[in-house]
């Protein structure tokens, strides 16, 4: 089992920019070894949004289109960390960033983290 726990939410004004973190425990061995991570978002009234995510081996990443050019999704597997650096915030990004993860050759998202809240002002 994988254990997910985000960081670095916050209160930003528009324009502005934030990094989130993600850091994966396990609790079985090698349970997160070879695991897809990336970023949900979810706000109230609107749908729950894939914002970016990234494959085990760092070969591929995703985009959602709402954030195109101004999110990088990055991973540091020594650390067992996920980021996202969000820049040019916009009031409309104000979510809660929830980080995700699956093992290889899983269908859905298997892992799920608690949240952190960013709240882009305007």
């Amino acid at each position: 089992q994988v254990s997910l726990q985000e960081s670095g939410g916050g209160l930003v004004q528009a324009g502005g920019s934030l990094r989130l973190s993600c850091v994966a425990s396990q609790h079985t061995p090698r349970a997160a070894r070879r695991l897809g991570m990336g970023w949900f978002r979810q706000a109230p009234g609107k749908e729950r949004e894939r914002v970016a995510s990234i494959t085990w081996d760092d070969s591929h990443t995703y985009y959602g289109d709402s954030v195109k050019g101004r999110a990088t999704i990055s991973r540091d597997d020594r650390k067992r960390m996920v980021y996202l650096q969000m820049d040019d915030l916009r009031p409309d990004d104000t979510a809660a960033y929830v980080c995700v993860a699956q093992h290889l050759g899983g269908g859905s998202w298997g892992y799920w983290g608690q949240g952190t809240q960013v709240t882009v002002s305007s």
